[in-house]
């Protein structure tokens, strides 16, 4: 067995993200793992107050390059999600991996043993991997306007972001959007599969279990939504 940490849903970026505040915690928790999994949304391209795109980008890489030197001794494992699936930040992954020895990428999701993850986003609907890899493909990155920051930044100061996604996201509709997933991309209980680590949803999870599966999500670091590290045991 070793040791991992799960973040998810940093947003970094983004007006609405308190994860700088986290970064502290996670290299720690990097450190003393074997493998440090990043779940997806860790940037945030759609609500970027960057510059540019580029500058979005420069600066993520930016980011997991001194993660992966601060933490040499822990892989650092990066899936992506709704947020950061950008075509131009998966154009330069690879080179970052050929350059990194403790640093790889999945685009949907990553097997440890008896546990799964992957960023949550097919909890939105019943998906298969073919329908996510569209949506993925069709999510507008597309920088929002002031308008648009002022507007979702009353909702975050007005505590209805807070609120939302335990309306959106029951825990057990989740759950079984997610079992559906993984069936459909072979990693059904019947194989193993344990534990499910996810974000995108907002809301905390705390060992739920369905299907035989125990589910696991640490919240988001937005507004006053609760936030945590996951950390947990893997086979390998």
């Amino acid at each position: 067995m070793a040791r991992a940490c799960f973040v998810s849903d940093l947003h970094l970026f983004a007006n609405r993200s308190r994860g700088d505040r986290h970064l502290d915690a996670i290299r720690r928790a990097a450190t003393e793992a074997r493998h440090c999994v990043l779940g997806g949304d860790i940037f945030d391209f759609k609500w970027s107050t960057l510059p540019s795109e580029r500058d979005t980008i420069d600066a993520a890489l930016h980011w997991l390059h001194d993660l992966c030197v601060r933490v040499p001794d822990c892989r650092v494992e990066f899936l992506l999600g709704n947020h950061d699936y950008h075509p131009g930040l998966i154009e330069k992954l690879p080179g970052l991996a050929a350059d990194i020895p403790n640093f790889e990428w999945e685009r949907f999701y990553l097997r440890r043993g008896n546990a799964f993850f992957l960023h949550g986003d097919v909890a939105d609907r019943k998906m298969t991997a073919a329908r996510l890899e569209r949506r993925r493909h069709r999510f507008r990155h597309r920088p929002r306007s002031n308008l648009h920051h002022r507007a979702y930044d009353l909702l975050v100061h007005s505590n209805v972001h807070d609120m939302l996604p335990r309306a959106v996201y029951p825990r057990r509709v989740v759950a079984r959007r997610i079992l559906s997933y993984l069936r459909d991309v072979g990693h059904g209980p019947e194989t193993g599969v344990q534990h499910v680590y996810f974000g995108h949803t907002h809301r905390a999870v705390n060992g739920y279990v369905y299907g035989g599966i125990r589910f696991h999500n640490g919240g988001a670091p937005i507004g006053r939504s609760r936030y945590r590290i996951l950390e947990l045991e893997i086979e390998e």
